[in-house]
């Protein structure tokens, strides 16, 4: 009976342990005239889109000391850089923000990458 007991709690453990998931990181800095840009037209819509619930937006200001989980992400100095992580490892890069129209469809084939 013990052992039905420690199997049981394993799978419970199992269960509420946090599952590393992809994520899409933009690296930032104050006075980013294109991270404005993507806040305004993208950034709001971003939580409620198919990407944005595969790969939540996470914030990251390149002047900030970076997050130990991101360490072996490279950052560059260009803002706003888009950065699609998955389970610690990054997946595809973004330099710049390229507008509304050209933003989804580089967001799209980043995404296809996770499915590889």
């Amino acid at each position: 009976m013990t052992s039905f007991y420690v199997v049981a709690l394993t799978l419970i453990l199992g269960l509420t342990t946090p599952v590393m998931a992809a994520e899409m990181v933009m690296f930032e800095q104050p006075g980013c005239a294109w991270c404005k840009r993507f806040n305004e037209e993208i950034a709001p819509a971003w939580p409620n889109t198919e990407q944005g619930k595969r790969a939540p937006l996470r914030r990251v200001n390149i002047h900030d000391d970076i997050p130990s989980d991101l360490a072996g992400i490279p950052v560059e100095r260009f803002t706003p850089t888009f950065v699609l992580v998955d389970d610690g490892r990054e997946i595809a890069r973004l330099r710049g923000y390229p507008g509304d129209q050209f933003f989804w469809a580089l967001v799209d084939e980043m995404m296809a990458k996770l499915d590889r």
